[in-house]
């Protein structure tokens, strides 16, 4: 029997270059065509205007008197600043921490002190977030902070201006200067327990994420890609618009935040090839009443990612909404993220069941809680080896030596098994795994399954305490819009489909699932509320 242990294939060579390199490459071969496309802020500049612009920010940041190495914090939506940002540090070699827009106070001011930001750019607010007020609270206490700089206020022109001050030739400088193994970003991670660890990431490790998650969506400088995905994570900024960059092809921002009807209007209007999302959000889209008056023939790719996609969902994505060559990606932030993915041509049952195979110059393997790597067919952790692994947790050496073994395999904490094809399906968390009479039961194999209810737009199962079987399973359910159910008919439609101890104990109808902003379902948080709502003993 064959070893879970596969590599990606080496035919094509790794990109060893910087962001800035990369970006200067693209502007020469496609200046003239559109880099960044944000209608709602009547922005559309070409890969030439772009360029400029990136030079003007990294002037800008050397007339604040930062170098090669320092921090700067960037908190806010999605924006055409925060993408000249995002080249602009990459430029001279600033690193970039991308902060959740979400974030609260104390969240906040442990970003801006774990990293050592000097300076942060953000809006004075958003939604419900009065960013300007809490940055006011928690400033003083940040050392090391010297600036901040508000996009829709004057600051962000007076920071523009200054830059004027600073000779283009320091940056080029700078530029030279830099190596592709050199840090370049921090992403925090959503930890459920602790403080958020902050991923770093070099250049090599999301630049050759990005191009190799282009390649395999088939991007030339003719695509355009619809990114209603958080810039913040490694979605936005990597698989969207690194993935563009590289290639030449079209970032196309539809609004700040994701809204359903904004992102499909902006498909049709900007005859977008490619739309990303997690799940949820394509559930979103196509739950709108007025779903079937958008034109979404220009569609052609995509990428669903962030956790796993319903058949149902995926059917009707390539069905409806004409995204015949859809991809469904796997990752995690310290990997850059992506580790697997489909491919365009992949079979329908690869797309829904796996998460593609490993990518290109990187491998992975399932190991047993030994270590020891398990033959294809049999569920353990997976683990990721190559380019992609993170440079490390910023400042927290032991967390790193933690999640990187000492032979450089990066060890996910999710459960995997893999097939003779080397295709990879991702089975839940290890710590989601529930453990019932001794048996082992996956959340996800369940909601698959209830998600083919005709009633059911949304679902996650959880493992809650039990004194008889050790665990029982909550399924959260979120019903489609005018449809009505009980836990019995829910029941009754298991029974006879799936074996009786896969069945829901209990049943909890929801308006909405706990969510990260980026799509993903916060189960910690529904054992809890569970435990509590069924007065259970954890």
């Amino acid at each position: 029997m064959e070893v879970a242990h596969t590599q990606g294939t080496t035919s094509q060579a790794l990109l060893n270059e910087t962001i800035s390199a990369s970006l200067r490459s693209t502007v020469e071969r496609f200046g003239d065509r559109e880099a960044i496309v944000s209608p709602g802020q009547g922005v559309r500049y070409s890969y030439r205007d772009f360029d400029y612009m990136t030079d003007e920010v990294a002037r800008s940041l050397l007339a604040l008197g930062l170098t090669k190495g320092d921090r700067v914090g960037i908190w806010a939506p999605n924006l055409a600043e925060w993408t000249l940002i995002q080249y602009g540090t990459a430029r001279v070699g600033i690193i970039l921490v991308t902060i959740n827009p979400a974030y609260r106070r104390n969240e906040l001011a442990y970003a801006l002190e774990q990293s050592g930001c000097k300076a942060v750019f953000t809006l004075t607010s958003f939604k419900s977030s009065n960013y300007q007020e809490m940055l006011h609270e928690v400033a003083p206490s940040i050392s090391g902070l010297q600036t901040v700089i508000y996009f829709d206020t004057e600051s962000w022109h007076e920071f523009l201006s200054a830059g004027k001050t600073t000779e283009i030739e320091a940056v080029h400088a700078i530029e030279a200067s830099l190596n592709p193994s050199d840090p370049i970003n921090i992403q925090y991670t959503s930890g459920t327990t602790g403080s958020p660890k902050g991923a770093t990431l070099s250049h090599t490790n999301i630049i050759n994420n990005g191009y190799f998650v282009g390649e395999l969506c088939g991007y030339d400088q003719n695509d355009r890609v619809c990114i209603p995905v958080p810039f913040y994570h490694c979605f936005g900024m990597v698989m969207g618009n690194l993935a563009c960059t590289t290639h030449g092809a079209t970032m196309v921002i539809p609004a700040p935040s994701f809204e359903p009807a904004t992102t499909l209007r902006t498909v049709e209007s900007e005859r977008c090839t490619s739309l990303y999302g997690v799940p949820t959000m394509f559930i979103a889209e196509l739950s709108l009443e007025n779903f079937n008056s958008y034109d979404l023939t220009s569609l052609r790719t995509g990428i669903m990612a962030g956790s796993p996609c319903p058949a149902e969902v995926m059917r009707r994505v390539i069905d409806e909404m004409h995204m015949s060559e859809v991809t469904i990606c796997y990752g995690m932030t310290e990997t850059s993220p992506v580790s697997c993915q489909t491919t365009t041509d992949d079979p329908f049952e690869k797309r829904i069941g796996t998460v593609g195979r490993v990518g290109p110059h990187l491998e992975v393997k399932i190991i047993d809680p030994t270590g020891s790597t398990l033959e294809r067919g049999a569920i353990g952790e997976l683990c990721t080896r190559g380019y992609s692994v993170m440079v490390g947790y910023w400042g927290e050496p032991e967390l790193t030596s933690h999640a990187i073994d000492p032979d450089g395999w990066m060890h996910t904490g999710d459960l995997a098994i893999m097939d003779d094809e080397g295709y990879v399906s991702i089975v839940g968390r290890i710590k989601d795994l529930v453990i019932r009479g001794g048996e082992n039961l996956y959340p996800r194999e369940i909601e698959e399954f209830l998600y083919t209810f005709h009633k059911i737009e949304d679902v996650a199962v959880v493992g809650v305490p039990d004194p008889l079987y050790g665990e029982e399973l909550v399924a959260w359910i979120k019903l489609k819009a005018n449809e009505h159910s009980t836990e019995e008919e829910i029941r009754s439609y298991c029974r006879g489909s799936i074996s009786h101890n896969k069945v829901p104990r209990y049943i909890k109808f929801t308006d909405q699932l706990p969510m990260t902003v980026t799509g993903k379902v916060q189960k910690y948080l529904m054992r809890e509320a569970s435990i509590k709502e069924l007065n259970l003993t954890s």
